[in-house]
């Protein structure tokens, strides 16, 4: 019996992609204002996260809650060190993100062909064509690309998802040129035994360095798949300030991970991130009160009412 290989040690520091100023205002309902997505994208630059998903470069028909994504670029004060990265569908919405001044965008993919002709009305293949010219174009330009990749463990309308169809998808976007892939379980349906597959999976196409995780909370699964994804050295995850946002197109799936709930985690397990919980706090109370809400994040509330003496 041949021995197991051993698995590398967890990451002593770990980088959070803040995505909820873009993906997770584009799925609430209420109309946010340009002043206050502008706000709360200084808040969480303030705090010490050093990547911040700023805005959406897509049809404003097809995603309304993007639509001042121009205006919100100009606005914000840009924090040294940090970095805005923005969402484009396409060629046209690249050459409006430069215009606006994005110095790094990111693509997105589906693992999933059903996800993507209800996402995007096309197969993955034709998306991955889509992209290639962004990524074409980036690369002349020294843009920075990311690469996003759906539904990595299960799809809303196809179910379960192949570990080695997601590895594809990755290694394509890899090829392309993507400085890092974010593997997203957009309907949350991941538990640790799947994502630590997927991941195997993915990491034999594209090195681990280059891979982050991006996981949705629907069943409550999020925390334990960072620690899955922490145990086998993976050191990049996404997360969204108060847990905002959801899938439009998974009924019922709720917002990516709280980024608070990611920090109190690494705190914990002695990994840094260079945030501060208590400006992240500032901004996930300042986003909340504009929503007329509570955070969706459980540490948020226990540390805000610990804080007050009173239930958030």
């Amino acid at each position: 019996m041949r021995d197991a290989q051993p698995r590398p040690a967890m990451p002593r520091h770990v980088t959070i992609v803040e995505v909820g100023p873009r993906d997770g205002l584009q799925n609430e309902a209420q109309l946010v204002p340009t002043a206050v997505k502008i706000a709360l994208i200084e808040h969480l630059a303030d705090s010490g996260l050093s990547s911040v998903e700023a805005a959406a470069f897509v049809s404003p028909t097809w995603v309304p809650r993007m639509a001042d994504s121009a205006q919100v670029l100009a606005g914000i004060r840009r924090r040294p060190g940090t970095s805005y990265p923005v969402l484009v569908p396409n060629l046209k919405g690249f050459e409006a993100a430069v215009a606006a001044g994005a110095t790094e965008v990111a693509i997105f993919a589906a693992a999933s062909e059903a996800f993507s002709q209800k996402n995007i009305n096309c197969s993955i293949a034709a998306s991955l064509e889509r992209y290639r010219p962004v990524a074409e174009a980036a690369t002349r330009q020294g843009i920075r690309v990311r690469g996003y990749v759906s539904c990595v463990v299960g799809c809303p309308y196809q179910g379960a998802v192949a570990p080695d169809q997601v590895a594809a998808v990755a290694l394509a976007l890899d090829q392309m040129g993507c400085a890092e892939i974010s593997l997203g379980d957009t309907i949350g349906v991941g538990t640790p035994a799947a994502v630590t597959r997927m991941i195997e999976a993915v990491a034999a196409k594209v090195p681990l360095a280059k891979l982050a995780g991006h996981y949705h909370d629907t069943y409550g699964m999020a925390i334990a798949n960072i620690y899955a994804s922490l145990d086998l050295g993976m050191a990049v995850f996404d997360a969204s300030i108060a847990g905002l946002g959801g899938c439009p197109y998974a009924q019922g799936a709720s917002g990516n991970v709280a980024t608070e709930d990611v920090v109190y985690l690494m705190n914990g397990l002695g990994i840094d991130t260079g945030v501060d919980m208590d400006k992240l706090l500032e901004a996930s109370r300042f986003i909340s009160a504009a929503l007329g809400r509570p955070p969706g994040s459980k540490v948020a509330r226990a540390l805000l009412s610990k804080a007050t003496g009173a239930p958030t």
